[in-house]
């Protein structure tokens, strides 16, 4: 068995396609196929589902493919663990973080540059779920997460970054309730932009507008902040946001915020699955990434 056919079984799985595949692996479709075939004899099971429509793995491949995902990231590992003991200030990093923080990446992208020159960062932004899923197929090295819903077990570690808060907030042609502070009733009769069901900000959103027996005028929904932060700049609806997900800029055009009570405060942390050995360029960034102090900066 060789790591190429790890690294062609994987990128088959990212594709779906021979074709593509290998086009990404730079290797010609008749070669990453033969040295799929080699790896099914090798292993003695079928791992690539041919006779559909939609190329698809067995349940024999699925495990196989958690595997080499597992063998390539150690692999990875044991070479920047030699490049760090070769004095190479550098290697990769890719980090998964959930929307309504993903105005704090470039925060933590220099801190993680300063502390390391020629870092490499893939920063990908996507659902509470799907980081987690990403840590436990080695995609992601790092996420930024809520802490509450954490699996059980103690498969990943987690690091406090800052403690969540809601606010309502709209532009001058929205009239918001209060001056200070707002209830989510009160919230409820405003025409809305929200992030969508599928976020766990959003889920958070909902459970307050159940608890305090309202149902909100939601006009607009989406997974994508810069969206929502539209909608807010052309000053038609209002929206419920975390601190950390305000607008930092609004084109010159001023925002009103209103405290919303009550407001539950979830942990947003740093989290990584625990190895039985680290890299010292994970533990490098872990170190420097949870050395990060942001509730002061994120609470109104």
């Amino acid at each position: 068995m060789f790591l190429r056919q790890l690294t062609y079984l994987v990128a088959l799985d990212r594709f779906r396609h021979f074709s593509r595949a290998a086009e990404h692996c730079g290797v010609s479709q008749p070669a990453l196929s033969a040295a799929i075939r080699q790896l099914e004899h090798e292993l003695g099971v079928t791992i690539v589902r041919r006779r559909q429509r939609v190329l698809g793995l067995t349940p024999e491949g699925e495990r196989v493919l958690a595997w080499a995902r597992q063998s390539l990231a150690a692999l990875d590992g044991l070479r920047q663990e030699a490049g760090f003991a070769h004095e190479v200030a550098g290697g990769s990093l890719a980090i998964g973080i959930m929307p309504p923080a993903q105005q704090l990446a470039p925060l933590l992208m220099e801190s993680l540059r300063a502390a390391i020159p020629a870092l490499h960062l893939e920063l990908t932004v996507a659902a509470h779920g799907d980081i987690l899923r990403g840590l436990a197929e080695q995609r992601f090295g790092l996420g930024i997460v809520y802490l509450d819903q954490l699996p059980a077990g103690g498969q990943i570690e987690a690091h406090e970054l800052y403690v969540e808060q809601h606010v309502l907030v709209g532009g001058p042609g929205i009239v918001l309730p209060g001056r200070v502070r707002c209830s989510w009733g009160e919230a409820a009769g405003l025409p809305l932009c929200l992030l969508d069901r599928s976020m766990r900000s959003r889920q958070i959103i909902d459970r307050c507008f159940a608890d305090a027996g309202s149902t909100p005028d939601v006009r607009f929904e989406t997974n994508a902040l810069e969206l929502l932060h539209a909608e807010l700049r052309v000053g038609r609806l209002a929206a419920i946001l975390p601190v950390a997900a305000l607008p930092s800029r609004m084109g010159g055009v001023p925002f009103q915020v209103r405290r919303l009570d009550p407001s539950p405060m979830p942990s947003v942390g740093l989290v990584r699955v625990r190895q039985p050995m680290t890299s010292a360029l994970m533990a490098r960034c872990w170190h420097v990434a949870s050395g990060l102090v942001l509730t002061d900066v994120l609470t109104m």
